[in-house]
């Protein structure tokens, strides 16, 4: 307990694990509860970092994210699905050979099972419009066609993700979606150690 006389300590008293007492521990629990409180902030900047990005599409990345979620939005999709579409290629800068996996994994302490699970997977569902073209087997999805979420990523791809590149679309501008992202980054954590 930190009495009135003295300054509150903002840094722990060990250099090694090991070492560290109660009240360090107490006191990065509480830091990383702080800096967790603006998790919605650092991703929407991550998204708004998509402009420009990935040259030959004839929109920028950006674009592709507010158009699928517009799409996914008028479709009535609930709010989530809305926000796991909108953030599903946010991995693209870091991780482009595994992007899906990154937005997964984003996502996933603030989702349902199912919304982890298809963004995770998008990557190789999406391959079904694409990989023909390089000999690669186009049907490499129908690995998970037993999956109970297999068709929920089918419709994904389908309705959203492969279907927004169109320069002529009318999206919906960041604004409108920056609240319901930070709903669902407002939410309780599900636990760290689910698989």
């Amino acid at each position: 307990m930190t009495n009135a006389l003295q300054p509150e300590t903002t840094t722990v008293s060990f250099t090694s694990m090991t070492a560290g007492t109660r009240e360090d521990y107490e006191l990065l629990e509480r830091l990383e509860a702080e800096f967790a409180a603006g998790t919605a902030d650092r991703v929407l900047e991550q998204l708004r970092s998509l402009a420009g990005s990935l040259g030959g599409y004839r929109i920028d990345r950006l674009e592709h994210s507010l158009q699928a979620a517009t799409r996914a939005y008028r479709d009535e999709a609930d709010e989530e699905t809305v926000v796991a579409v909108l953030l599903h290629d946010i991995g693209d800068l870091l991780s482009p050979h595994n992007h899906s996996e990154l937005a997964a994994a984003v996502l996933r302490p603030y989702v349902s099972e199912r919304t982890y699970w298809i963004v995770r997977h998008h990557g190789l569902f999406q391959s079904y419009y694409y990989a023909h073209h390089f000999g690669e087997d186009r049907n490499a999805r129908d690995k998970y066609v037993d999956h109970p979420w297999y068709q929920d990523a089918v419709d994904f791809c389908h309705r959203w993700d492969q279907s927004s590149f169109d320069p002529e679309y009318e999206s919906l501008p960041l604004e409108f979606f920056e609240p319901m992202v930070r709903r669902i980054f407002a939410r309780e954590p599900f636990s760290a150690g689910r698989e």
